[in-house]
């Protein structure tokens, strides 16, 4: 690798790489020490192409979600079977794989910036800003970012766009796979929400079972599957369809312990 080779985003490789070194050795005790990290289905990332894979997960924190899943998906590249153990996997990550961020949120501090460098494809949120709703419409920079990101390799992206359980699938993801036509995996995890504040920077509870499942790509008619149907799917793949809150109604005002606990949180 040249030193000072750039990715399609400009950012030197050899940068992002001891940064994925670094942040990776630090936060590895959280997952597989502190807490314990639960992995099922991690072959299906062995069979992944190289590039135009994008991940579809619900979200419970801004930061430990994805950081879990690089740790995820460079275990599984070197040959470790649904577990994480011994850190040497991120002596040669996966240097393409990227996450889709809000842009406020990615230039929130200093450790935000530095995890941008890492690999995330910042966009301006339609919905919300600063705190307030909000109704703008999406930029073209932001679609093409999204897009070239796909083209380089693997994305990861939070279709609900909050890490509030239960809402709704953002159509904007649908039209992202119509029109990029990559290979969609999901994934279901849990226990976050427990472990960590909901930064995911400052660990809330030690002793939590978390638990990470990768499902097989999705089945999706490219050309023939609506904007709403793909949305429908995408809810039943992450477990966020409204149809399985079967325990207790949608509400934020719902208190975090009574929700885990009817909810089953753990096993």
């Amino acid at each position: 690798m040249r030193i000072f080779k750039k990715n399609p985003f400009g950012h030197i490789l050899f940068i992002k790489l001891w940064i994925i070194r670094v942040l990776g050795a630090m936060s590895h005790g959280r997952f597989n020490g502190f807490n314990e990290l639960k992995i099922e289905g991690s072959e299906v990332i062995k069979e992944l192409p190289e590039t135009n894979v994008l991940f579809v997960s619900n979200h419970q924190t801004y930061f430990a979600d994805v950081v879990a899943m690089f740790h995820v998906f460079n275990a599984s590249l070197s040959g470790r079977t649904d577990n994480i153990k011994n850190v040497g996997y991120l002596w040669k990550p996966k240097l393409n794989i990227y996450f889709v961020a809000a842009k406020e949120t990615m230039k929130s501090g200093l450790l935000p910036k530095i995890m941008a460098y890492a690999g995330s494809v910042s966009i301006e949120r339609t919905w919300r800003s600063e705190g307030k709703e909000v109704n703008r419409q999406v930029k073209m920079s932001d679609v093409s970012s999204i897009s070239k990101a796909l083209d380089d390799g693997w994305l990861i992206t939070f279709p609900q766009g909050t890490t509030k359980p239960w809402r709704p699938i953002r159509r904007g993801t649908a039209h992202i796979i119509k029109k990029n036509k990559p290979v969609v995996v999901p994934i279901v995890i849990d226990g976050f929400r427990r472990s960590f504040d909901k930064k995911g920077l400052r660990i809330k509870k030690r002793g939590v079972l978390q638990s990470f499942i990768i499902k097989p790509p999705m089945d999706i008619d490219y050309e023939n599957d609506s904007v709403d149907t793909i949305v429908e799917k995408l809810q039943f793949a992450i477990e966020q369809h409204p149809s399985l809150l079967n325990v207790i109604p949608e509400s934020e005002f719902v208190k975090e312990e009574e929700f885990n606990k009817n909810r089953n949180w753990e096993y």
